[in-house]
């Protein structure tokens, strides 16, 4: 029987673009690979069909409570500032949708540093920031606030995540964007249909509640889910197509990927 995540993983946009470009740029098997921000781990549970032996984090004990369900083991609870785990262990740091949900960054850059082996990699990815964003201005004016998506900051423009990842003892290799405007444009009105008939104003998730984040929230929601997969969803993944002619466009998103220096 599948898992919630499943479930979920199967009618989403954006986490499926994810694990499909990451999945073509890196090589996981026989690495070491640690995941900062498993959230509810259907990410991780898709890229670690690739192989390596992985451990996996987050902030919250309720994200790490439903990950473990399809992640089983090698979890834990870490804070923002301080990873305990030893130096030059990791070949591999997954740092995806993390770094905009934490009051110092920088910090969580050295700590990463630390933890990984000379020359071993670190993948980042983060909404991106700037007023040239149309979607951005949309999420705030119909009540997706950096309060629900459990933000600090509303994200990074790739210059900027680029330059804090050179000052912190990486190299940067590769360096893009992805989710353009009608895979974005569609996550958002989907996001704002579950907040407002869920009557969400705020999150105590580090991660947000944007969307279901357990089994329970999308029990709730099983009947709007039902027609939306069967009905909506077909027919908005056929129009998200048309992303593939926006080449000249900039995504809503980022993805980086750096070795480190030394």
């Amino acid at each position: 029987m599948k898992s919630w995540q499943e479930k979920l993983f199967k009618i989403s946009l954006m986490k499926k673009d994810k694990v499909r470009i990451i999945s073509k740029l890196i090589d996981f098997s026989n690495k070491e690979v640690f995941d900062l921000g498993c959230k509810g781990g259907i990410v991780s549970y898709y890229l670690k069909k690739n192989g390596g032996n992985w451990i996996h984090s987050d902030l919250d004990l309720e994200n790490l409570f439903n990950s473990k369900k399809i992640l089983i083991n090698n979890i834990f609870q870490t804070s923002e500032s301080t990873l305990p785990l030893k130096d030059n262990k990791f070949d591999i740091a997954l740092v995806l949708d993390f770094l905009e949900h934490v009051d110092n960054d920088e910090k969580i850059l050295k700590e990463i540093s630390r933890i990984l082996k000379k020359n071993g990699k670190i993948i980042i990815s983060t909404p991106i920031s700037g007023n040239f964003f149309s979607i951005n201005w949309i999420k705030v004016k119909f009540g997706l606030t950096p309060q629900i998506y459990g933000h600090r900051r509303e994200g990074y423009s790739l210059s900027k995540l680029n330059k804090m990842l050179e000052n912190n003892g990486f190299k940067v290799i590769y360096s893009s964007t992805y989710s353009k405007f009608f895979v974005e444009f569609f996550e958002t009105a989907l996001n704002i249909m579950y907040i407002k008939m869920n009557k969400v104003k705020t999150s105590n998730l580090r991660s947000g509640a944007i969307s279901p984040s357990s089994e329970k929230d999308l029990n709730k929601n099983s009947k709007l889910m039902k027609i939306y997969s069967t009905f909506i969803y077909p027919v908005i993944y056929l129009i998200t197509k048309i992303d593939k002619l926006l080449w000249f466009k900039t995504g809503y998103a980022t993805l980086v990927i750096a070795d480190k220096k030394m």
